[in-house]
């Protein structure tokens, strides 16, 4: 959901020597002023985890069949969002609530929720057979919540970098939600509340941390915990609501006594971020066929939930060998391959104008260009002092320097 980079290549000056004059610039690397370069790694990790949502929500109806789906589905849906939430923090730590922030919010965030809570109201309406359904930008209608989460979220960032101890506040604040039934549905709170310390994780974490996980000790270590966790996902179902990974309710709401709650918010808070850790430690670092498509995981997100909620009226699990061994790999390999296309270049193309619109024309002091059109470079260190300055005309303007470096500076 935002921008991955590596440190671009900086651009080299052999030195001189004596008097002699300064060989030409050279260039290892992008231009300085070029767009960054993407980490794949990250790409490759919001790829992978919008195949599991979209995985997770074809399984939703082979579950009352079988106990092997179920557990699947209990162990995808215990990573699957808090891997893209923790993610989504973390390249929001650059949020300040600075305007370019703001618009790039609203653009990217709030447009969305919008344009598709209106539109999964209208399809839902034939889907669902549920003629008079109103439309409610305040009750979010199934994957929008997510938008209006992580807008909330965002906007909260700066605060949760003054807080000494962000996470054990923010899971606080999710304990005191599950306390709470009265919150209700409105922008999706209960949800909002509780998953945010996935986001405040985010917020905290440094490059150093996805390092560690990175290592050859972290993957193989990854092997033997993920191994229990799909058994004890098994051994849990007959025993366990799974629902408590939803995050969508208060522990009354589920059927359990009030001091419930809070246990189960840390108990699931431990388990969710054991099992990021192992799910980043085998994401790939290395460009792969799917990387680019890792760009474009919110069209997927957004997109496949028209594909599923057909599924209902096309009367796609209505096949007796949908709910037999052969039914959920198909189910799995066909949502995989409707996901994938979503987040396809042309698709992107096609929707970008309701999923990132531009919209310069809702802004005041849209993007200031050159007499020659072009957009001015813009300084983001300190300025040079005047007596710098000086020195450095002076420097450029000697005889010992060459007509094209002069040219250069100018």
């Amino acid at each position: 959901m935002a921008a991955h980079a590596e440190p671009a290549e900086r651009a080299t000056r052999a030195p001189s020597s004596g008097g002699a004059s300064p060989r030409p610039l050279t260039r290892e690397g992008p231009s300085p002023h070029s767009p960054k370069a993407r980490d794949a790694f990250f790409d490759n990790a919001k790829y992978l985890a919008i195949v599991l949502v979209a995985v997770g929500h074809a399984w939703e109806p082979l579950r009352s069949g079988s106990r092997t789906v179920t557990a699947l589905y209990t162990f995808v849906y215990a990573f699957h969002m808090p891997a893209f939430i923790v993610v989504s923090g973390y390249f929001s730590r650059a949020f300040a609530a600075e305007p370019r922030h703001i618009r790039r919010l609203i653009t990217g965030v709030a447009v969305p929720f919008v344009v598709f809570e209106v539109a999964y109201t209208l399809y839902t309406r034939w889907t669902d057979d549920a003629p008079d359904r109103p439309i409610s930008l305040l009750d979010p209608l199934y994957l929008t919540w997510f938008l209006a989460a992580l807008f909330i979220w965002r906007l909260t960032a700066p605060v949760w970098k003054l807080v000494r101890w962000p996470v054990p506040v923010a899971l606080g604040v999710a304990m005191l939600a599950t306390l709470s039934p009265a919150i209700g549905k409105d922008l999706a709170l209960q949800r909002v509340l509780q998953f945010l310390p996935y986001f405040v994780l985010g917020l905290c974490l440094t490059p150093e941390h996805f390092r560690l996980v990175r290592r050859r000790a972290a993957r193989v270590l990854a092997v033997p915990v993920l191994a229990a966790a799909l058994a004890v996902a098994y051994w849990a179902v007959p025993r366990m609501d799974y629902a408590w990974f939803f995050h969508d309710d208060s522990a009354e709401q589920l059927g359990a006594p009030a001091w419930s709650g809070p246990v189960m918010t840390l108990a699931t808070f431990g388990c969710s971020v054991a099992l990021v850790a192992c799910f980043l430690a085998w994401v790939p670092g290395r460009r792969t066929w799917f990387t680019v498509l890792g760009t474009g995981t919110l069209y997927g997100y957004l997109l496949h939930g028209f594909v599923q909620q057909a599924a209902g009226p096309a009367g796609w699990y209505e096949p007796d060998w949908v709910h037999r061994p052969l039914g959920a790999p198909a189910v799995t390999v066909a949502a995989a391959a409707v996901v994938t296309l979503l987040c396809t270049s042309p698709v992107r193309r096609l929707f970008r104008p309701v999923v990132e619109p531009s919209m310069d024309w809702a802004f005041r002091g849209g993007a200031v260009r050159t007499p020659r059109g072009r957009a001015p470079h813009t300084r983001t260190g300190p300025s040079p002092s005047p007596s710098r300055l000086r020195s450095t005309i002076r420097a450029v303007s000697s005889p010992g320097v060459p007509a094209a470096w002069r040219r250069r500076s100018r």
